[in-house]
């Protein structure tokens, strides 16, 4: 059914005319006439009893004057909606986000809230396997994921941009073997008990393989998602960890020992990933546009 036959018709009614319908509509008398003709052949009824001049409704034109008026509305209103959507006046944005990336995005995020306060942001917390699910899934529109050498695969099916690039380190209590050196390589790690990160995140992978490929099995003592709760576990006694120096930057440098991994250099690549050839909403292009221009 044609919204505009409808618009016309539920016209002619309210103006009792068609003459002052098509005046109000701007369109010509004969226009009015032929787009009611073709709105009555669509639905196979007649919705005017036209006796000279003047017409009555008939008992499907009332139906349709009824349900005109509330199409007509509702029309209106999506209308409105999405050029609200266009002009980022509402909606949300949906992004997966891994808890090491909290710091990195937190700046991103405020001036985001701050240029579109209408936009509800929907933060999913969660390591990146569930990331990557949740983005194929259409879950999620963008999320953070770890660009490393076992899943470059992925990189086919997700387009990304760059959030954070940072060498990874090893963190060890104050009084280990290590302390006061500025770089460690990994296999004279391989006595040590390692802290690994919490099920579903990536970087268990990229450790667990370079520990390989340095000719040892890292044996582990603990898990955790949270860096913050792995570095008091250090500080204990509990075990070493290797963390990215963004992270390690932050803590007291005088309560541990902070020395940069090498042989080999591993670093910590952050992703900002979405759905290769997927819808992504106004919401998710302005963001995107952000986050472009921010790290320009």
């Amino acid at each position: 059914m044609d919204i505009r036959a409808l618009r016309y018709f539920v016209a002619v009614v309210d103006q009792q005319s068609f003459s002052r319908a098509a005046e109000r509509l701007h369109v010509t008398q004969p226009t009015v006439s032929k787009m009611i003709q073709q709105l009555e052949q669509t639905l196979d009824l007649t919705l005017l009893e036209r006796v000279g001049k003047r017409f009555t409704l008939t008992d499907a034109g009332n139906v349709v004057l009824q349900r005109g008026r509330a199409l007509l509305a509702m029309h209106e209103e999506m209308a409105v909606e999405l050029q609200d959507l266009q002009q980022l006046q509402r909606g949300d944005l949906r992004i997966g986000v891994t808890q090491q990336a909290h710091g990195s995005l937190a700046p991103l995020l405020a001036a985001y809230h701050k240029r579109y306060p209408q936009i509800e942001l929907k933060l999913f917390e969660g390591g990146s396997h569930g990331i990557e699910e949740d983005l194929r899934s259409g879950v999620l529109e963008m999320g953070t994921l770890l660009d490393h050498a076992a899943k470059q695969a992925i990189w086919q099916e997700f387009d990304s941009f760059p959030l954070v690039r940072s060498p990874m380190c090893l963190l060890a209590p104050k009084d280990s073997a290590w302390h006061g050196r500025k770089r460690v390589k990994l296999r004279e790690l391989a006595d040590s008990a390692f802290i690994f990160y919490g099920e579903g995140f990536a970087l268990n992978e990229v450790i667990a393989d370079a520990c390989l490929r340095a000719g040892f099995t890292p044996r582990i003592s603990s898990r955790s998602g949270q860096w913050d709760f792995v570095a008091s576990l250090v500080r204990l006694g509990v075990g070493i960890t290797l963390l990215p120096k963004v992270f390690c930057d932050t803590l007291e440098q005088d309560r541990f020992t902070i020395a940069r991994l090498e042989e080999p250099a591993l670093d910590w690549n952050l992703m900002l990933a979405w759905r290769r050839g997927g819808h992504l909403s106004f919401a998710a292009r302005a963001w995107l546009d952000l986050v472009r221009t921010k790290s320009a």
